[in-house]
């Protein structure tokens, strides 16, 4: 029974997470589905012992779906990959409940670490597609990291990670339920920064020109004060 009610958990994520699928039969064709198959059993072994089998079932896996999971890592429950190739998670990889992977995540070690050498990543946490986490650290509860950023560094709870490398650039969210873990409306920082820097240039632009608009007018001034002065001497 414990298998069978395994199979109804993966289903009923998949199903909840995925809006584009339409039947629980689409469920045993996705590659998330597979990947997740073959790494219960990988870690089945790995815990026994079995590290030869173990691997050896998880490249089965990794050649069937494109998604590397080590069978060392250890995954909570309600984890999902949305399309998942190019997925990579290191073998000490700890990742909570409700956990939300895209295409092209990383969780791996920068390779100078020995023992634990792979992120942990909290409950209710969303990674977009290409993002790499690198590293011994913490992604703290209810945390999203965006598309393409490069994280080396502790992310508090309640974050939104951006850029390469990656920084907070928001902190304290609310808890997020995992229909609002979308990958798009997330703030850039590198936007923000090139309209602060437009809007300064605007003003200091503005300012020349009122500065050589008074240089001109002075100029006129002066011009007027020196054809008095030489009428006046001709008088």
């Amino acid at each position: 029974m414990g298998f069978i009610r395994k199979i109804k958990e993966e289903v009923a994520i998949i199903r909840e997470r995925d809006p584009a699928i339409h039947s629980s039969m689409e469920v045993f064709l996705y590659p998330s589905f597979k990947a997740m198959l073959h790494y219960r059993l990988a870690h089945r072994l790995y815990l026994r012992g079995h590290y030869f089998w173990a691997r050896w079932v998880s490249q089965r896996g990794v050649r069937k779906t494109g998604i590397e999971i080590h069978p060392g890592a250890r995954i909570g429950k309600g984890f999902f990959i949305d399309h998942g190739n190019g997925v990579i998670i290191g073998e000490t990889t700890i990742i909570g409940d409700n956990v939300t992977l895209y295409q092209g995540v990383t969780l791996g070690g920068t390779g100078k670490e020995q023992g634990k050498r792979h992120p942990t990543i909290g409950n209710n946490v969303m990674i977009s597609a290409g993002a790499k986490v690198l590293g011994s650290f913490t992604i703290g509860d209810n945390s999203k990291i965006g598309a393409g950023s490069v994280v080396l560094e502790e992310v508090p709870p309640n974050s939104t990670v951006v850029g390469v490398p990656g920084r907070v650039v928001r902190r304290d969210n609310k808890a997020l339920p995992q229909e609002e873990l979308d990958q798009v409306n997330l703030p850039d920082p590198v936007k923000e920064d090139l309209g602060i820097l437009h809007h300064a240039n605007a003003e200091l632009t503005n300012c020349i020109i009122d500065l050589e608009k008074e240089l001109r007018d002075m100029k006129r001034q002066c011009g007027r004060y020196q054809e008095c002065d030489i009428k006046g001497d001709q008088l």
